[in-house]
């Protein structure tokens, strides 16, 4: 369980500020969203072409099932994320969270074995250190020592685990001495590799060379194995590319996005496909149809949203607010590495980590970063920011600094 602290009051947010009214006899007072609230508000807060989106959706139409129905911002939307993605996904199935998704790939996969006539495929081998969601099939492919779903041993299925992946900068040896380990996992029950690619989220944040990605790919085509990427945490531009397995040079079988998606306006995801998987799905031996069916698929709410959060990643300004970003986040915490009690800083687009050698103190370590004006939720052994697109360089600069004002305080200084 996540260790006890007291909640914060927020009363609004805009741009990268959350508005806190903690105290009713203070003045509200402000805080950089170093988070991205949990990733998702890339753009910010309230970006204006999010907000016009949303108003004229739902003044027009903010739901219609997707049974026997569609509608034009769903239609755009799986248009846009077609475009965006490499070629041969061409499918796309909507869901409601990033959870969801990840049970709808593992669906499509076990599905698409099915369909291809060999129905004895029927796990899922991934790496440890993974985090794919809380929901039952995707609890199942996380961490099960690491993470926080050890109440479900036993109850959850069974899933085949290599070890963690190696870090970014091992040696090139090393890594085939793993993934030839990894390849000697695969056996007939086998049904697809499930993969955070280049970095691994809540798990533990560790980022690993996208050879490995390409290199997966090689061993998914030699064993008739799907090709599962989440790219819920690392989609549209948060890894210094659009999507991280796009750095790999390698198109996933099935891929997986969301948190982004919707600029963190509300929740949807979505899962993109192969035509070879979507036929053998669609085959009667595959089931005839996806399995899969959320009464809020396809909000149009959302899809309008989305459409205007895709269309802002098409615009392209991105592409060189991440590479300043990560340089200013290697910049700001280099001197974190010579904090008491630090293992590792390290930093993969927008994405800032300084791990202890231990597990921190939330409260304490929270603290420390709001004193400095930053908003940070500290977890097991990290303190690590993933701050929207739109930061300043001044901006960067305090939160890098509240980072490692945050690593004093967790290895004991003031």
């Amino acid at each position: 369980m996540p260790a006890a602290m007291r909640h914060r009051l927020v009363d609004d947010a805009e741009g990268v500020y959350l508005t806190m009214h903690d105290d009713p006899a203070a003045e509200p007072t402000q805080l950089i969203d170093a988070m991205s609230s949990w990733w998702a508000a890339c753009h910010g807060h309230r970006h204006p072409a999010l907000v016009a989106a949303a108003h004229r959706q739902i003044d027009r139409m903010p739901h219609v099932m997707f049974g026997g129905l569609t509608h034009r911002p769903a239609i755009e939307l799986a248009s846009r994320l077609v475009e965006i993605t490499d070629d041969p996904l061409t499918k796309v199935f909507f869901a409601d969270s990033g959870s969801v998704a990840v049970e709808v790939a593992i669906k499509m996969a076990l599905q698409y074995q099915r369909g291809i006539g060999h129905p004895e495929r029927r796990r899922l081998l991934t790496w440890r250190s993974g985090y794919h969601g809380d929901t039952f099939q995707a609890m199942s492919v996380c961490d099960p020592q690491g993470g926080m779903h050890s109440l479900w041993t036993g109850v959850l299925t069974e899933q085949v685990f290599a070890p963690a992946p190696p870090v970014i900068g091992t040696s090139a040896d090393e890594c085939s001495r793993y993934l030839e380990h990894l390849e000697s996992l695969i056996d007939e029950s086998i049904a697809a590799i499930v993969i955070e690619p280049v970095v691994q989220g809540a798990g533990g944040m560790r980022v690993h060379d996208p050879h490995l990605v390409t290199r997966l790919r090689e061993i998914c085509d030699r064993h008739g194995v799907v090709l599962l990427a989440d790219e819920i945490a690392t989609g549209f531009g948060r890894t210094g590319t659009l999507f991280a397995t796009q750095a790999a040079g390698v198109t996933p079988d099935i891929m997986c996005v969301g948190k982004a998606l919707t600029g963190g306006f509300m929740t949807l995801s979505a899962v993109l496909t192969t035509d070879e998987v979507a036929a053998a799905i669609s085959s009667p031996d595959g089931g005839g149809a996806l399995m899969h069916g959320p009464t809020f698929m396809g909000n149009p709410l959302a899809c309008a949203v989305a459409n205007a959060s895709v269309g802002l990643i098409q615009d392209g300004d991105w592409r060189t607010s991440v590479p300043r970003i990560e340089t200013e986040l290697m910049t700001g915490l280099a001197g974190a590495k010579d904090v008491s009690h630090v293992a590792d800083v390290r930093v993969r687009g927008a994405i800032g980590v300084i791990e202890m050698d231990h597990d921190v103190d939330m409260e304490a370590t929270t603290q420390a970063a709001i004193d400095h004006g930053v908003w940070l939720r500290p977890f097991g052994r990290l303190i690590y920011a993933m701050p929207p697109y739109i930061c300043t360089s001044e901006q960067i600069a305090t939160i890098t600094g509240a980072m490692t004002a945050a690593a004093r305080a967790a290895g004991g200084h003031d």
